[in-house]
């Protein structure tokens, strides 16, 4: 525990300083190299994928998209980047004689375009307007403070398991608190919004936010969990003291990010006055 606070301390300061100050494309490249590590974690890390010209394809792809993000790519330029992932992953398998499975290539590109693409959402949050720097926060806002609220509400609280089989340590009572805690953070960081930097914001579509934002991080945390038991790993990685490595970090974000990238397009949350 003491490990995974001072670990807090040290990168969520980062975390603002990249999403908040730093050049657009400077954070992407961030984020991209990020999603490329994430990748990594998945195929190699678990040992799903053992293969690393594949992997260093899924790895190079990853990061690609984040970067196509940034740049809102084109229709055709975004297909024909995945038109050639998907070349190079099937030339592999042609390659090897029919050695290298199917399922294997699926898994590739599963890490390296579906879950950096999900990921990649907050990218697409950051460039969307004018006031993305204050939006990208949301989804950031929504599946930490879940997930904190989550693990004290479970630990004072838990008594019924919410998902025994895929994760011993989630209850119900903790999923509740953590909706709790994230709907109120939503309310609070609205308020500030409002009050410190002068937008109009709409407190009722902020809790929608933060309730079903903090339900989405849950089944995101639950769809990692279920590759680390069928692979039988504790953590993907240990890139980041206490928490273990990008994707053990950032698992409720495939999801949260996306929704909060769809709501924002359908119920907007907040205008600039």
């Amino acid at each position: 525990m003491k490990t995974r606070i001072i670990t807090a301390v040290v990168t969520i300061p980062l975390l603002l300083l990249l999403l908040m100050a730093a050049p657009t494309i400077v954070t992407a490249a961030v984020w991209g190299l990020m999603l490329a590590i994430a990748a990594y974690e998945l195929l190699y890390g678990t040992g799903l994928v053992r293969e690393p010209r594949l992997v260093l394809y899924a790895s190079i792809m990853a990061f690609a998209v984040s970067i196509w993000s940034h740049y809102d790519a084109v229709h055709a330029v975004g297909q024909l980047g995945v038109m050639l992932f998907a070349s190079v992953l099937f030339g592999e398998m042609m390659r090897s004689h029919v050695k290298l499975t199917f399922d294997k290539i699926c898994m590739c590109f599963v890490a390296g375009l579906v879950i950096p693409f999900l990921l990649s959402s907050v990218i697409r949050i950051l460039v969307m307007s004018r006031i993305g720097r204050y939006m990208v926060l949301i989804p950031f806002i929504v599946a930490f403070i879940s997930d904190s609220g989550a693990y004290f509400a479970g630990h004072f609280f838990g008594q019924h398991k919410l998902a025994p089989v895929i994760s011993q340590h989630k209850t119900i009572e903790g999923a509740i608190g953590g909706v709790v805690a994230s709907t109120v953070a939503m309310v609070i960081y609205c308020v500030v919004l409002q009050f410190a930097f002068g937008f109009q914001v709409k407190y009722g579509i902020a809790m929608i936010y933060g309730m079903l934002g903090s339900l989405s991080g849950v089944f995101g945390d639950l769809c990692f969990s279920v590759v680390k038991r069928q692979t039988g790993i504790k953590d993907y990685g240990n890139l980041i003291p206490g928490h273990g490595g990008i994707l053990d970090r950032f698992d409720s974000m495939m999801v949260v990010g996306p929704l909060a990238e769809v709501l924002m397009l359908l119920l907007p949350l907040a205008v600039k006055v």
